[in-house]
């Protein structure tokens, strides 16, 4: 295996301000990646073991670095929105059409909300996208039920009309019994 590439002094240096101006976790272990090499002459499986990453992952970072300088350090990591059918924004626009209704004591249904998704990309979606979409932009399912699925409604009016016959007041005796009042 071939030696790794030496960093310079002034690489060294560029490091350690890195380090003192990265505002979250992930930047500041990008450039500690990288420092550690290039300060302390770490090897990198040591800079593996010494961050809890896998050696394949300090090679990447060391070698985007090598590549891009800096730069490749700083900016975003991986993940993020790949493979959206629609930006931020334009889903941001897309929901807030159905706000104003919402926001006057509307009830937002999924359905429309659905077609204009759909019409907008051209295609059809599962309904989870949806929901997925509403929940991003702060939107949960909350529908009041008029009456439940197994309801009978010859039950309820015969325990209506029974309840009174059943239900009748008690007070306490001194012996601690139920007794009924009067």
């Amino acid at each position: 295996m071939r030696p790794p590439r030496p960093l310079s002094k002034s690489a060294c240096e560029e490091l350690a301000t890195l380090l003192k101006e990265c505002k979250d976790k992930a930047t500041y272990q990008r450039v500690q990646c990288v420092w550690l090499r290039a300060a302390l002459g770490l090897s990198a499986p040591q800079v593996a073991q010494a961050l809890g990453w896998s050696l394949s992952a300090v090679h990447h970072v060391q070698a985007r670095y090598l590549r891009h300088g800096s730069a490749a350090l700083l900016g975003p990591g991986r993940g993020g929105r790949a493979h959206a059918h629609l930006s931020a924004a334009e889903e941001q626009q897309l929901s807030a059409r159905f706000t104003i209704p919402a926001t006057h004591g509307g009830v937002v249904e999924v359905s429309p909300v659905r077609h204009a998704y759909e019409t907008t990309i051209g295609h059809t979606v599962p309904k989870s996208t949806v929901y997925r979409l509403l929940s991003r932009h702060g939107w949960r399912k909350l529908a009041p039920r008029p009456r439940h699925v197994a309801a009978s409604e010859a039950a309820q009016e015969a325990f209506k009309k029974s309840f009174v016959a059943w239900y009748a007041p008690r007070c306490s005796a001194s012996n601690n019994r139920a007794a009924p009042c009067g």
